[in-house]
């Protein structure tokens, strides 16, 4: 089902074991019994994967949905925990700062764009370690977030460079026309170890500053989470998870010029500070970095006769101040984001035509890495995309001119069909190039990162060529109003990844991988008031130059979760996630075993308006093995988190 246009916004294998065959062959078998079953349950709608809107089981992507009313009943302090137990999704439980990553499909945590409303956002280039993907996860306040919207698998025809495992496209809540508010207070508190307790406050209202003309919303988020310690370490003195302090404010304005154009305004702003105290070599070193985000944007909504049309400015402000003991000295580092973009959608005939262009400048100041001090470069982009029917079937085609003031012209075209069995029950699949510029720090000369624990630099290499993707997908989904199931295999074959060579100290260009494997969900309302959920994930990762298995990608990982309306004012639910063994780092004595979590949580309602939710995740207090905290990678123990949040 294709909905309107959205106004907002070689030789390659498939896996070939057995189980691989027999997956794929009992998901088909069961799918045509199926088809008899109830009329679809209610769609859920996106608009990441084409810029128009689709239901999830007619976009022409794998996608996942987190809504609102989803959010409110999970224990998240970002997006990374808000969809790590969706199909195909890694989530890195700790790194050396305990900070997470989002992995899609066992690619890099790099190889993920992450987005804001459609628009990316990016704190990469000026943090001082590889490790700058937490700190834009966790820059949105998760009382800002409508719904969350991820795509699994490339997406360079839309978005360009980076979306080459995937997007995650964040969608924030808009200003309305009634007056609504909500006020609500949330903590979480480890029972095992010591500190770790992380308290946070929120604030939303909305509603109309002149009736009928002008909308306005203000969201106001803040928290502040203590150091966590463990027995694991074998550094007593060092944390596993670092201190944090932060607030965001976020304000929007919508201007309803007539019935066919409106001009938005938003503002946010960021405030992230970070402590920890670390294990170095036995040693204890100590970090401090303290971030200011500011970000700007204004857009044009045009919804015409026969088409609709966007044009948008953002800015974003980046200053971070970095001093730590690896780097022997405090770091100033500023970066700025800039973009113009806009797209028009409508039909001719009876192909939805979307196309538009984009041009983006980064720069980047910093104070000890940069030999001349600062550095930027300019992107610029034109897209086409051509969605059309002939009878049950329906084609996307799409492709994106990406010119790098650097790396020159990129061309990343797209192909995908979508075949209606039935209004329940569709295959499909696709083929995608997606690329991967460097960014600044990899190829800028002079520019350098501390490694080796501090005992050495990475430098800058300008002669890395970007990395490159080609991905096909293929697979069967089915929806209906009390179940629902798919299956989905995959493949991904990697060109010219960079990679860090540990004699010369730099970037290059050594490696191609191959990514594969196969994706499985289902759902089912059991009984009334009893919803199943469950999806399982395995994953082929190889280095095609070493042939070995690339690092921190778990070969199966499993979820589960029953969800229970016990009362109507009472909802509560059982979680499991499986992770199974995987290589740490590249060498074979790094390999670590699996590991199990169990959650479990309740929300109940006492009078209206009012919810209150209490539950424990990793209710075991399951832990990894001793390969895993011999290098700091730890997973947080048993935690009781609650909530209360009030709504007028």
């Amino acid at each position: 089902m294709q909905l309107k246009p959205d106004s907002r916004f070689s030789h390659h294998h498939f896996p070939h074991s057995k189980v691989y065959h027999a997956l794929l062959v009992t998901g088909l078998l069961a799918l045509p019994a199926l088809a008899q079953a109830e009329n679809a349950a209610d769609e859920k709608i996106v608009v990441t994967a084409t810029q128009t809107k689709h239901t999830t089981l007619s976009a022409p992507a794998s996608v996942s949905v987190i809504t609102r009313a989803e959010l409110e009943k999970m224990s998240v302090n970002n997006v990374s925990d808000a969809i790590k137990k969706l199909p195909s999704i890694n989530i890195n439980p700790s790194t050396s700062y305990g900070r997470n990553e989002i992995k899609i499909r066992g690619m890099r945590a790099d190889y993920t764009l992450l987005l804001v409303n459609g628009r990316r956002i990016n704190t990469q280039e000026s943090l001082a370690t590889d490790m700058g993907n937490d700190f834009d996860l966790s820059s949105i306040p998760m009382s800002a977030i409508e719904r969350i919207e991820v795509i699994r698998g490339p997406m360079s025809s839309l978005y360009g460079a980076d979306a080459l495992g995937g997007v995650v496209n964040v969608i924030l809540r808009q200003p309305g026309e009634n007056v609504t508010g909500e006020l609500g207070y949330n903590f979480q508190a480890p029972t095992e170890g010591s500190g770790g307790d992380h308290n946070r406050l929120n604030g939303y209202v909305s509603g109309p500053l002149v009736e009928n003309t002008l909308l306005g919303s203000l969201i106001v988020d803040g928290g502040k989470r203590d150091a966590w310690r463990t027995e694991q370490s074998k550094n007593r003195n060092s944390d596993a998870l670092e201190k944090r302090d932060n607030y965001s404010v976020l304000g929007n304005l919508t201007w309803l010029i007539d019935s066919q154009q409106s001009l938005d305004f938003d503002a946010t702003y960021t405030k992230d500070d970070r402590f920890v105290d670390w294990n170095n070599s036995g040693a204890t070193a100590h970090n401090t970095q303290k971030l200011d985000r500011l970000g700007l944007g204004l857009t044009h909504n045009g919804s015409w006769d026969n088409f609709d049309t966007r044009l948008r400015y953002y800015y974003e402000n980046i200053d971070l101040m970095d001093n730590s003991e690896l780097n022997k000295g405090i770091a100033d580092i500023t970066q700025n984001n800039q973009t113009v973009d806009g797209q028009i959608s409508g039909y001719l005939g009876d192909h939805l035509l979307t196309g538009g262009g984009e041009y983006r400048i980064t720069s980047l100041e910093h104070s000890m890495n940069l030999k001349n001090g600062k550095v930027d470069v300019n992107q610029s982009a034109l897209f086409l995309q051509d969605e059309f029917k002939i009878a049950d079937l329906a084609l996307t085609f799409g492709g994106r001119v990406d010119h790098h003031e650097v790396y020159g012209t990129e061309f990343s075209p797209r192909a995908y069909a979508t075949y209606s069995l039935t209004d329940n029950w569709v295959i499909k699949g696709g083929v995608n190039k997606a690329f991967k510029a460097p960014t600044l720090a990899q190829f800028t000369t002079g520019y350098t990162k501390a490694a080796c624990r501090g005992q050495c630099y990475i430098v800058g290499n300008p002669d890395l060529k970007a990395e490159t993707s080609i991905s096909y997908e293929l697979g069967t989904a089915y929806e209906a109003e009390h179940f629902g199931t798919g299956i989905t295999l995959f493949n991904n074959d990697i060109k010219d990844m960079i990679q860090t060579n540990a004699v010369t100290r730099t970037y290059e260009n050594v490696s191609k991988a191959r990514v594969q494997g196969i994706e499985t969900s289902f759902w089912v309302d059991v009984i009334e008031d009893l919803n199943w959920t469950t999806n399982w994930t395995v994953v082929d990762a190889e280095d095609r130059t070493t042939r070995k298995r690339l690092k921190q990608t778990p070969k199966n990982t499993v979820n589960t979760q029953l969800n229970w309306q016990a009362l109507d004012n009472l909802s509560t639910y059982v979680s499991y996630q499986y992770t199974s063994n995987q290589f740490l780092r590249d060498k074979e004595a790094y390999k670590t075993r699996g590991f199990n979590t169990v959650d479990i949580g309740a929300t109940y309602t006492p009078v209206k308006n009012v919810d209150l939710k209490l539950g424990v995740t990793n209710l075991t207090n399951e832990k990894r093995d001793y390969v895993a905290t011999d290098i700091d990678y730890f997973l947080s123990g048993r935690t009781v988190y609650g909530g209360v949040s009030y709504k007028f």
